[in-house]
């Protein structure tokens, strides 16, 4: 056996300009990675003739496998169909279950008529295999030439993740003898990534060929990630687990987890571990760790709700601010954090609560508080904290760090059984 690399091709002008984010390649590489498959290489292009025909030529020099997403719509600047039907030598013929699912889509679903232009998403080259899609109109396909898979899958991304789930991923072992890929992640915070290199200098060293260590550092967290590819999974993962043990005794002292987990994930796994409940304060961030919290599944075990307490009306009104405070100290201050805290715990019952209050920016700063000064509060029933931080980003990277923050002083305040 040998590693198997697989190319992604997305194909769309919305790409280029940064009209879309291409989030389809990170989840694609991701799945793949599973398997065994390592995404070699990543490319956008546009919808040009030319430009397409020469990705699939390049890149299935350099891979067994080239995924492409994008450019299968019913407009004419969708050329990706016909590309691929003239690329492999096929003609156009009509795909009999796809039309019969378009027209039920259509006539008992949608409740409209199914125009030409929507028929037309059935053909398809009678070179391909057909990937049903029951999550859209264009089905996807599949293609084999000189040695190599071509995938082509619609460019909207829950429809290309189904396809990828349900139909090719389930094809990969008939179609390829991979490997294995090993991952192992822990998470720190509170250490800069130069000092963490430095620390773990003679643990990457000592890593052998086949063992990748990967540093990924994003608002003031630090991921360290081994990675290994081999043949014998039992084996392989015995000697990832030796040397991601040696890590996680090293960097001890700013461990937060020994898994690949977000910060709001950690500090979700702790409040359900402990039965505590969690409710948000928040001023500057207007609601982002909230969000956060939220977008994970299982999350009102331990999440409540938020006050977003944007104007200072609302840290009157609602969070019992005393204007005294808000006439003396101001809004971004220690003693508004602490009552903003305090009052949204007592609201909404909880166990904990976090409140945030600062400058983001660009404009709004003074001398005495600049840009990217932010207080954040942490209470429980029986203890309070608030600490300051000084950012110096943009004003989304503050609110960003702001809520990694806030979530990591709660943290190591449950930690602490405050």
């Amino acid at each position: 056996m040998e590693k198997v690399f697989a190319s992604v091709i997305t194909i769309g002008d919305e790409l280029l300009i940064g009209q879309v984010i291409d989030t389809n390649s990170a989840w694609i590489a991701q799945e793949l990675n599973k398997t065994g498959i390592l995404v070699k290489h990543r490319v956008a292009v546009g919808d040009v003739w030319e430009d397409i025909w020469q990705a699939l030529d390049e890149e299935s020099k350099r891979a067994s496998l080239v995924i492409i997403t994008g450019g299968l719509g019913p407009t004419a600047d969708d050329i990706t169909k016909p590309l691929l039907c003239k690329y492999f030598d096929g003609k156009m013929i009509v795909h009999q279950p796809t039309l019969d699912y378009i027209t039920h889509l259509f006539e008992k679903v949608l409740k409209r008529p199914m125009i030409e232009r929507n028929a037309k998403q059935a053909e398809v080259p009678d070179t391909c295999t057909v990937l049903k899609n029951e999550r859209g109109t264009a089905p996807g396909m599949l293609f084999q030439k000189n040695g190599t898979v071509f995938v082509s899958l619609p460019g909207v991304p829950h429809e290309m993740k189904w396809l990828m789930t349900n139909r090719f991923l389930p094809m990969v072992p008939e179609l390829f003898k991979t490997g294995f890929v090993v991952h192992r992640t822990l998470l720190t915070a509170g250490v800069g990534e130069s000092f963490l290199a430095e620390q773990i200098k003679d643990i990457e060293e000592a890593l052998p060929a086949h063992i990748k260590l990967a540093y990924l550092p994003n608002y003031g967290m630090v991921r360290l990630r081994l990675s290994a590819f081999g043949f014998d999974k039992e084996s392989l993962e015995k000697e990832v687990d030796h040397h991601f043990g040696l890590l996680k005794e090293r960097t001890k002292e700013n461990l937060v987890i020994g898994e690949d987990l977000s910060l709001e994930q950690v500090v979700g796994k702790l409040l359900k571990e402990k039965g505590k409940t969690l409710a948000t304060a928040e001023s500057c961030t207007g609601g982002y760790i909230a969000h956060l919290l939220t977008s994970h599944p299982g999350s009102s075990a331990y999440f409540t709700g938020s006050v977003v307490s944007y104007d200072n009306k609302i840290k009157q009104k609602i969070l019992q601010v005393p204007d005294s405070v808000l006439n003396t100290v101001g809004a971004v201050s220690e003693e508004t954090v602490l009552q903003m805290a305090r009052s949204v715990q007592q609201i909404m019952d909880t166990d904990y609560s976090i409140a945030v209050s600062g400058i983001m920016g660009p404009d709004g700063g003074t001398d005495q508080k600049p840009v990217g000064m932010v207080w954040i509060a942490v209470t429980s029933r029986t203890h309070a904290e608030a600490k300051i931080f000084n950012f110096r980003f943009d004003r989304r990277r503050n609110i960003e760090l702001t809520a990694s923050h806030a979530l990591n002083l709660l943290r190591i305040f449950i930690n602490e059984n405050r």
